[in-house]
C-alpha cells in the first residue's frame, strides 16, 4: 500500500515569519504542499524559492498568473505536470489563480494536485469554483486543496463536494491564534481513500508565528498498481539484473586478459610501511 502526505497551507505572503512557516512545513513533512498567498511582485521568485529550500521541499520555479497559489514537493514523488492558471476578476480587486499539479508515487499513475485560494465575494467564489472544477477534470483522481474563504455552506464548497468530498479534518484553521473557522480543506475524488488523521506535534509558537491561517493535511491512500503497471516494472527489473550481470561478466573478461597478458598485474602491490614508532 502506498500514501502520499498533501498539505495546505495559507502564508499571508510571508508578512509573519516565514523561518517558523518552514518549520510547521517541516515538522508536517508532505510529499505535495498547496500553498496560498506566496508573494506575486517584487523579487517573489527568489522569496519563494527561499522558502522552499527552507521546507526542505522542490518548487517548479513559475507562479505568474497564479493569484498568489503555488505546490511544492517532496523527492518522494515525481511531477509529471506543473501549471498556473488565472480567474476573471472584478476591476481593482486581488488577483485570482489556481496552481494544478499532475504527481505520481513510485509505481502509480498520477494524479492531479490543485491549490486554490477564493475571493472573499461570495458570488466570485461560486464562479471560479465551476472554472477550477472543468480545469481539473483532466481524466484520473483529483485532490483539491486550498482556502476557500467560506464553510460548509458557501456554494463553491458545496460545488467542490458535488464531485469530491473533503477528506481533511473539519478543525478549524482561521485565525492562528484563536481557531474558529475552517476555511482551509482538502477534497478527494471518490477513488482516492483518507488515511485515519494522525495527529502531528507542531510547537504552538510557530503555528501563531508563521501565518494567520494554520495548516491542514491528510495522507491518502493510493490503490494497487495496475497490472500493466506491474508487468512494466518487472520488465525494468529483469532488464536492470541484465544489464548489471553482463557489466560484471565484462569486468571479469577484461581482467582475466589483464592477467594472461601481464601475470605481475594479478599481483598486489605492497607498500613499505617503513619503521615502526
Amino acid at each position: 500500500m502506498t500514501t502520499i502526505r498533501i498539505a495546505s497551507y495559507n502564508t499571508r505572503d510571508f508578512l509573519e515569519d516565514p523561518y517558523a512557516a518552514a518549520r510547521v512545513v517541516r515538522a508536517i513533512d508532505p510529499d505535495v504542499l498547496c500553498l496560498q498567498e506566496v508573494p506575486r511582485r517584487l523579487f517573489s521568485t527568489q522569496r519563494v524559492a527561499n522558502f522552499a529550500r527552507n521546507c526542505g521541499m522542490y518548487w517548479s520555479g513559475r507562479h505568474r498568473g497564479s493569484g498568489g497559489t503555488t505546490i511544492f514537493t517532496s523527492l518522494r514523488v515525481d511531477v509529471v505536470e506543473s501549471r498556473h492558471q488565472r480567474l476573471r476578476v472584478a476591476l481593482l480587486q486581488r488577483t485570482r489563480g489556481f496552481a494544478l499539479a499532475r504527481v505520481a508515487a513510485p509505481g502509480r499513475e498520477p494524479i492531479a494536485v490543485a491549490s486554490v485560494h477564493l475571493s472573499l465575494d461570495a458570488r466570485e467564489r461560486a464562479a471560479h469554483a465551476q472554472v477550477i472544477l472543468e480545469a481539473v477534470n483532466v481524466g484520473g483522481e483529483v485532490v483539491l486543496a486550498g482556502d476557500l474563504n467560506e464553510n460548509e455552506t458557501g456554494r463553491a464548497w458545496q460545488a467542490f463536494a458535488g464531485v469530491m468530498r473533503p477528506v481533511s479534518p473539519m478543525t478549524p484553521t482561521f485565525p492562528a491564534t484563536r481557531p474558529r473557522r475552517v476555511l482551509d480543506v482538502i477534497f478527494a475524488s471518490p477513488g482516492l481513500q483518507a488515511e485515519p488523521h494522525v495527529p502531528i506535534p507542531i510547537p504552538e509558537a510557530d503555528l501563531v508565528a508563521g501565518s494567520d491561517h494554520r495548516p491542514t493535511w491528510v495522507d491518502i491512500r493510493l490503490g494497487e498498481p495496475s497490472a500493466t503497471q506491474e508487468r512494466a516494472e518487472e520488465a525494468s527489473a529483469r532488464a536492470s539484473e541484465t544489464v548489471t550481470e553482463e557489466m560484471v561478466q565484462e569486468a571479469e573478461g577484461a581482467a582475466a586478459e589483464t592477467t594472461a597478458e601481464d601475470p605481475a598485474a594479478a599481483q598486489p602491490e605492497v607498500t613499505d610501511p617503513g619503521p615502526r614508532t
